[in-house]
């Protein structure tokens, strides 16, 4: 593990302990160089996940992208930070256990919404207007009208 403040090759692990509920490990490291001091994070990753975009390019499957958009539909909602760590790894569990190597944008989309509806009704609808690429304030309001109140 390269040191991200020097880029010394040699770091030391200090501290090991599982996180998100098993699902990962976090490592406190020290550089033997600079002695700095970082954190990392181990997962298991069942396959190597490619994902087929709309155009049909294929990129590997990233999960800080996944993560990322749903912070963005979480912004200043009140959800507890580790309740959506749970729920990205959900969304990666049955992607990895779909059986296939390849998934799509549009699956994933659709896992996150799932999700999303269970924690945060905000949070769907703003994700939803992204997914969903609404053009319109009415297609708030019907999608709201029509998903939402279920």
């Amino acid at each position: 593990m390269d040191c991200p403040f020097c880029r010394h090759q040699d770091t030391q692990v200090k501290d090991s302990r599982p996180c998100e509920d098993g699902a990962a490990i976090r490592r406190r490291r020290q550089c033997a160089s600079c002695e700095a001091r970082f954190t990392t994070f181990e997962r298991v990753q069942l396959r190597e996940l490619m994902v087929v975009k709309r155009n049909n390019k294929r990129s590997p499957f990233d999960r800080d992208k996944l993560e990322r958009s749903m912070n963005i539909a979480l912004r200043k909602r009140n959800v507890d930070p580790d309740m959506v760590q749970q729920r990205i790894n959900n969304i990666v569990r049955k992607l990895e256990s779909q059986g296939e190597g390849e998934t799509t944008t549009q699956e994933i989309g659709r896992q996150v919404m799932e999700e999303l509806a269970q924690i945060d009704k905000v949070a769907y609808v703003r994700y939803a207007s992204v997914y969903r690429n609404f053009r319109e304030a009415q297609d708030f309001g019907n999608f709201v009208k029509d998903e939402v109140d279920k």
